[in-house]
């Protein structure tokens, strides 16, 4: 077995064993996981799925969620991965043909790394269980009802400017009703984006344009790609892009540590709970990600995204200009961008960012997704406010919405004594 492959009695690899960088060529050879690790390089990239080893080196390139989130898994077991982020997994498994080169060997364990097989077992059981129970079943009328406020949100901020005129107090009135509906149709996009909305992935998908392009102004595809990988490896340094703060600010335990004995100073860290009020939620979308949209969407040629996103400033300048001109026309969506900014900063940073922020640890799917996220107190209030991400932990753990549907409350505990999983499920 040693070299990674089945070997004949002159020591050559058997017939089919060799897996050339586009692929597989048989499938037939055996790897060890200190094989499969050494293949995590860039345009050098192996993965396991199943105990089954492909070589991804060239897919990568024409992944659908993106280079990146895939390449965050070379030389690891993306099992757990794999089946969180593919709705239909016999449908994508096609795609793994080409790929495959070999598999573990029977000595090898299922698990990289060291990671526990039991815990990674107890998971898998409990998922199947509540995948065969329907649990995961999304309620198109739900969806549409949400999406009905969001509209009727748009309608009456515009009417109201119709009926009552633009006094200074009608206009904050507007702007707080614009805000509201573009942050709740981010977290509607946001189910749209996970696929976990309708059966077809391609309603999915149109609709996700149509609710993140011409109800916000902002690319699908650079939501994606940046979105992906934070579900990937949440709160893990250089992996996950919501926690690279581009040294503006520095994040949990070792971050501040290494950039002390790197003696960084990009900015005054020691002020950095002053200034995070003054940069960090006023300007995240009105200005960074605003750039960031457009600098994507042009550098990539993504035409249709943009097309989708115009839709949105053209029907807005459309609606406000007669009110307010060009210029008064801008000044509106910056504050509303500015309103929904504070908005978003706040549900995303309670339910990461109190959690562990650190480098890549090679943990199991379950531990990972609980040392990264966690959930807020459920009531109807932040339930909407939040677009159902109170509940954090259940949705990194799927990346499908189901809590949103179902009310299903998951009681987690992981005892680190025996590293023993316990999950109960309560449905109403």
């Amino acid at each position: 077995m040693g070299g990674g492959g089945q070997h004949t009695e002159s020591g050559e690899p058997a017939k089919g064993d060799r897996g050339g960088p586009g692929g597989g060529l048989g499938g037939s050879a055996v790897y060890t996981w200190e094989e499969v690790q050494r293949h995590s390089h860039r345009g050098d990239q192996w993965l396991v799925i199943d105990r089954k080893v492909y070589n991804i080196s060239q897919w990568v390139k024409r992944h659908p969620g993106g280079i990146r989130v895939i390449s965050h898994f070379a030389g690891e077991d993306a099992t757990d991965a794999f089946v969180a982020f593919h709705p239909d997994p016999n449908f994508v498994r096609k795609f793994l043909k080409p790929l495959l080169i070999g598999e573990l060997a029977p000595t090898e364990p299922s698990q990289d790394h060291g990671k526990n097989e039991t815990l990674v077992q107890d998971f898998q059981a409990l998922r199947d269980r509540v995948e065969r129970e329907g649990l995961l079943r999304a309620r198109p009328l739900f969806f549409s009802l949400y999406l009905g406020h969001i509209l009727l949100l748009e309608a009456l901020a515009l009417g109201l400017l119709w009926v009552w005129g633009t006094s200074w107090s009608l206009t904050l009135l507007c702007s707080l009703m614009l805000a509201t509906s573009q942050s709740q149709a981010g977290w509607l996009q946001h189910d749209f984006g996970h696929l976990s909305v309708c059966k077809k992935s391609s309603w999915n998908h149109v609709l996700h344009k149509f609710v993140i392009g011409h109800l916000k102004g902002a690319s699908a595809c650079w939501w994606n790609h940046r979105h992906f990988q934070h579900h990937a490896k949440p709160n893990v340094l250089s992996k996950d892009p919501d926690v690279n703060m581009l040294h503006v600010f520095v994040l949990g335990d070792k971050q501040p540590v290494e950039y002390g004995i790197k003696k960084l100073k990009y900015m005054p860290y020691h002020h950095q709970h002053q200034y995070f009020f003054l940069i960090g939620p006023p300007l995240l979308i009105p200005v960074f990600f605003t750039i960031q949209i457009f600098q994507t969407m042009f550098s990539q040629r993504n035409w249709v995204d943009l097309a989708w996103a115009m839709t949105f400033y053209l029907r807005f300048f459309c609606c406000y200009y007669p009110f307010f001109g060009f210029f008064g026309s801008i000044a509106l969506i910056s504050f509303v961008r500015f309103l929904e900014s504070h908005w978003f900063v706040w549900v995303t940073q309670m339910n990461h960012l109190p959690m562990e922020i650190d480098h890549e640890r090679h943990q199991d799917w379950l531990t990972m997704q609980l040392s990264g996220t966690c959930n807020i107190e459920q009531s109807t209030f932040n339930d909407w406010f939040s677009g159902h991400l109170n509940f954090q932990i259940e949705h990194h753990l799927s990346s499908i919405q189901l809590h949103l549907i179902l009310n299903i409350t998951y009681v987690v505990s992981l005892r680190n004594s025996d590293n023993l999983f316990f999950l109960s499920l309560s449905l109403s």
